[in-house]
């Protein structure tokens, strides 16, 4: 690729893929990133979100794009090489206990916590849709707009879903943040990279849900992430559910959160409901202490 050679500091070689591309080793401090779907006009708004996203003194490193280009119709990117390996990794291997990986998530939403989002992460779409009233309102428009994508199977697997959906929908727009801050919408183990110690260094993937709103919705999914599917999920998703409640977030709006987000995601990877994702939201909107908070 054109940019990528440009840029090389030494053999380009693959090193692994996100949801949104696969990204090549350019050698020295540079990895390149070839989009799967997104044009560079797309991904230009990322690069002044990322550029804003450093002003905001950080304890971790965040991706900084230094050029974006078009090439076969698809973007391509240059941006610095951020060191680290993916905390799902270091948590499987033993090197990263389980406490170090719940005080590495507690660090991201704390440290967001702080940040005053600007004009460059309010211009960002959720899910590619705009995003443009205040938080409440956009994100009960969103939800509606994408429950109708799979009303059919939600209606199916949980029960009352309309009556769900329709208290969803009147609960999200009470809900007015004065200083909106920077939302990732996607803390999980991959999206997180540590040191051999342990210590957090970066955190990876801005863009699917990353958003200018609630500190809260960030500690309502994180704590859903962090173990989705295996034996203990629940527990973990309770333990943490329970640290982010100690740093002063609303456990009834972290379940609100969590089922809004349930719905506007639930056949986002797969339309026909077949994947694992879908049953994880299905298996939230039933869950008794969501509805009981709704």
């Amino acid at each position: 690729m054109r940019l990528f050679d440009a840029y090389a500091q030494g053999p380009v070689r693959p090193i692994g893929q996100g949801m949104e591309g696969a990204v090549h080793d350019l050698g020295g401090d540079l990895v390149g990133k070839r989009w799967f779907t997104r044009t560079a006009t797309e991904v230009l708004p990322l690069q002044a979100f990322g550029h804003e996203l450093l002003g905001q003194r950080l304890p971790f490193r965040t991706p900084d794009l230094r050029a974006v280009a078009t090439e076969d119709g698809r973007a391509v990117s240059v941006e610095a090489k951020l060191a680290g390996r993916p905390l799902d990794q270091a948590l499987a291997d033993g090197s990263v206990t389980q406490e170090q990986g719940f005080d590495a998530f507690a660090e991201v939403v704390r440290a967001l916590g702080r940040t005053e989002a600007g004009p460059a992460t309010a211009a960002l779409p959720m899910l590619d849709e705009p995003f443009r009233k205040p938080w409440g309102e956009a994100f009960a428009d969103l939800v509606l707009r994408r429950a109708q994508l799979s009303r059919s199977l939600l209606e199916d697997a949980v029960d009352g879903f309309a009556g769900l959906l329709d208290q969803v929908a009147r609960r999200l727009p009470e809900i007015v943040v004065e200083t909106p801050r920077v939302v990732h919408g996607d803390i999980c183990p991959p999206n997180l990279l540590v040191g051999d110690t342990g210590r957090l260094t970066a955190v990876l993937d801005w863009g699917f849900l990353t958003t200018a709103g609630d500190n809260t919705f960030d500690a309502a999914t994180a704590a859903g992430f962090y173990d989705m599917y295996g034996p203990d999920a629940r527990t973990v998703d309770d333990e943490l559910l329970a640290r982010f409640e100690a740093d002063g977030h609303s456990r009834e709006r972290m379940l609100l959160y969590r089922a809004a987000y349930a719905i506007t995601t639930a056949t986002v990877y797969n339309a026909d409901g077949s994947d694992g994702h879908f049953a994880w939201c299905v298996g939230n909107l039933n869950r008794p202490d969501v509805r009981a908070a709704l």
